[in-house]
């Protein structure tokens, strides 16, 4: 039986530093394509859990030990990666230390959640936006259903 054909999986990691005011996020400049600013992440290795995949995709961009504290959301837009429809799991960390651009980042710095760069990668200013949201009020990403496929019609 032949392997079905399904979308990428992603795990990404917003990394709070909480030993620094305002509990600032870690955002590295994107190395390769697409570029901007975006949250550390990556590919889901075969074999591995999401949330282990979100740890390691942080130490290997940002060299600091994560801990997840929730599940941000699930993000599945098929366009929300220019490469290929790309789903991901979005976590929030908490870190301390000094981090690093490491792996596939050009650079690295730490933005408080209202000040982010304009340039954000994928759709990662939706996703700091539900952060936010997060953050504020202590409610997980809104649901996005596609309006002409909601009643499960196609």
């Amino acid at each position: 039986m032949s392997s079905p054909v399904t979308p990428l999986l992603a795990a990404d990691a917003i990394i709070e530093l909480v030993d620094r005011p305002g509990r600032p996020v870690v955002l590295i400049e994107r190395l390769n394509p697409p570029y901007g600013w975006a949250i550390p992440g990556g590919f889901v290795d075969v074999g591995e859990r999401m949330e282990a995949a979100a740890i390691r995709e942080a130490a290997e961009e940002t060299g600091l030990a994560v801990t997840l504290r929730a599940l941000l959301g699930v993000y599945s837009d098929p366009a929300r990666d220019p490469r290929g429809h790309t789903v991901t799991a979005v976590y929030v960390a908490e870190a301390r230390g000094e981090p690093r651009a490491m792996d596939d980042a050009r650079a690295l710095q730490v933005f408080l959640p209202d000040a982010l760069p304009p340039r954000l990668a994928f759709d990662h200013a939706l996703v700091l936006a539900d952060y936010r949201r997060w953050r504020a009020e202590g409610l997980p990403a809104p649901l996005r259903l596609d309006a002409a496929r909601a009643d499960g019609s196609d």
